[in-house]
């Protein structure tokens, strides 16, 4: 059984209406009310466990209150529950939806994302290099590396999200954070490919033009665009239900860095068109990936609303 535990911190004059908010919703559970045992903000402490299924019900009645306003709400998961009135509660109550993300926490998991230190660049910069060496030695396990250590799939969903809610200026911030970072990658693999080619270092097989890495990555086509909706889909929803193995393979399945890599390694060995083809390769996946995103975000949450709806209709005909 999914279960959330809520902590919040109620100014006097709202602790009421949110005991009656959690009163009125049977899938808030082991509500305890502590009354003047805040401090900063000085308040109430609320506590309580509510079924996720019912959790977005929940937090929306509380934040219709002014809560996150004039007090506080924190999330923590709850990892194990031994409650047979809870288990009876989530059987009768929820039905198909006891698994519903909460959408809060998916939407502060995005934003976590979309954060942009040192070490996001930092991070861009290195697997653009372990690509450039995946690409010189034809190595497919280190474009996959590379895959894997890049971040940018942070960045693209929390465009998404801003996109989603309208706020341009985690746009321009998210964009400007991706064209940053793949510019100081791209001059990155760029020099290092330079250092290669004047040492002579490249392999002879890449000399004589046998890159079956490269014109992989730098030939966009139909199954590129393919690939990137499914993973486009499948990130989103990965990120909504917490599945981190799935969303492992999103990483590996965005030829994101491998583009951003090739353009370097083809702009320093002069393979133009090479280049160019990678450039196409990376303005198509993170464009595909975006509005992807953005649509998947607003089906998911349409879908569980509608399954949200039902739920209430059946609690309206249960007490009637």
């Amino acid at each position: 059984m999914d279960m959330i535990h809520v902590r919040a911190v109620c100014p006097p004059e709202l602790t009421r209406r949110t005991m009656a908010v959690l009163g009125d919703e049977p899938c808030a559970l082991n509500v305890v009310l502590q009354t003047g045992g805040v401090r900063n903000p000085d308040g109430d402490a609320i506590e309580c466990d509510v079924l996720t299924g019912a959790a977005n019900d929940v937090l929306r009645g509380l934040r219709d209150l002014g809560l996150e306003r004039h007090g506080s709400i924190v999330l923590d998961p709850v990892d194990t529950v031994f409650s047979e009135h809870a288990a009876r509660t989530a059987v009768q109550r929820l039905g198909a939806t006891p698994r519903a993300p909460v959408w809060a926490q998916v939407e502060a998991r995005i934003r976590a994302e979309g954060r942009y230190p040192p070490s996001f660049y930092l991070f861009l910069v290195v697997a653009g290099l372990i690509g450039a060496v995946g690409i010189i030695t034809n190595s497919q396990i280190l474009i996959v590396a590379a895959m894997v250590v890049g971040p940018e799939y942070g960045a693209i969903t929390s465009v998404a999200l801003a996109i989603d809610h309208g706020s341009r200026p985690r746009i321009r911030q998210g964009l400007m954070a991706l064209l940053v970072g793949f510019a100081l990658a791209v001059a990155a693999t760029f020099l290092f490919s330079l250092l290669v080619r004047g040492f002579g270092l490249q392999p002879r097989a890449f000399e004589l033009g046998v890159r079956p890495v490269s014109n992989l990555i730098n030939t966009p086509n139909f199954f590129s665009a393919v690939v990137a909706v499914l993973a486009g889909v499948v990130g989103i929803v990965s990120l909504a239900e917490a599945r981190t193995s799935a969303l492992l393979g999103v990483f590996i399945s965005v030829t994101t860095i491998p583009a951003g890599a090739d353009i370097g390694v083809s702009c320093a060995f002069a393979s133009w068109d090479e280049a160019w083809g990678s450039l196409l390769q990376l303005l198509l996946n993170i464009v595909v990936l975006i509005v992807v995103g953005t649509g998947t975000l607003r089906c998911q949450r349409a879908i569980w609303r509608r399954v949200g709806e039902r739920r209430h209709r059946r609690e309206v005909r249960r007490t009637a």
